[in-house]
């Protein structure tokens, strides 16, 4: 019966620890959706948790007031006895050194036993380090480490620029290459000559060799209408059927025909296009 009256505060005590441990919980969240989960951060955060939870203890227990007429629960006492070794106050005179320093007097205490078991853990644990990381090199170095996610960071750099996530209607570029207008020529075979011709002529739309232009000329405009399409005009959005890439080699090769003599040009529609300083 006597283990049912444990102290309340006891259970308070532990709902600061409960706090604390979640604290970390969800920085461990936020850190995993900014960055890989890193050892050493892991590492760090658990020896700040056991620190700060030392503290809390030290600080709960050593200021704890205590009550008269209560008996010290034996759980607890057993317990704080265990993690600290402490010298009950009636017995301090056991341990009392005969010098005093301005009437300072000093006790020859025990190191608690768990300060001196981190640190051994600090002993172990730079000696798993040594081994690990630099005698039997199973592990990668801080640098090696840096090289690998620079490598990869440049792996999925060059897929974003093969795949144009770059190019847009504001950062596209005039693609002069053969290699590109052979490839934008081939989109343009496969799904313009219905509406502009062969040869830029024109059809059902505009005749693409003159200088007029109904919604801009250059290769920004171009390419944004190839994105978004003219729907009244019933050219469709070809940003559903093409990347970016692919919209920046047929708008390229689009502008290619300007100069040109189809064999039977449309008659001129839209503006005189003059090519603007940005273009």
């Amino acid at each position: 019966m006597k283990y049912k009256n444990i102290n309340k505060s006891f259970f308070k005590f532990l709902a600061v620890k409960c706090f604390v441990l979640s604290f970390f919980s969800q920085a461990f969240a936020e850190g995993e959706s900014d960055f890989p989960p890193n050892y050493y951060d892991i590492v760090a955060l658990v020896l700040l948790a056991i620190i700060v939870l030392s503290l809390l203890s030290i600080i709960y227990f050593e200021g704890k007031p205590k009550a008269e007429g209560k008996k010290k629960s034996l759980i607890l006492s057993k317990f704080r006895q265990i993690i600290t070794k402490s010298t009950p106050i009636e017995r301090e005179k056991d341990i009392l050194f005969d010098h005093s320093y301005d009437g300072i007097k000093e006790l020859d205490s025990k190191i608690p036993p768990w300060f001196t078991w981190l640190f051994y853990i600090t002993i172990f644990f730079s000696i798993y380090y040594m081994l690990h990381y630099h005698v039997l090199e199973t592990g990668e170095l801080m640098a090696d480490e840096y090289n690998e996610e620079m490598r990869i960071a440049v792996e999925e750099k060059e897929a974003l620029m093969e795949s144009g996530a770059f190019v847009n209607e504001e950062t596209v570029t005039l693609l002069t290459e053969e290699v590109a207008l052979l490839s934008g020529k081939e989109i343009y075979d496969e799904n313009c000559v219905a509406c502009h011709a062969s040869d830029g002529g024109g059809i059902v739309g505009p005749n693409i060799t003159d200088e007029y232009w109904i919604h801009g000329g250059g290769i920004k405009n171009v390419f944004k209408v190839i994105k978004y399409g003219i729907v009244e005009k019933g050219m469709i959005a070809w940003q559903t059927q093409l990347n970016p890439n692919q919209m920046q080699e047929v708008s390229s090769y689009v502008l290619s025909f300007q100069g040109t003599t189809p064999a039977a040009p449309k008659q001129p529609e839209g503006e005189i296009w003059t090519k603007e300083e940005t273009e």
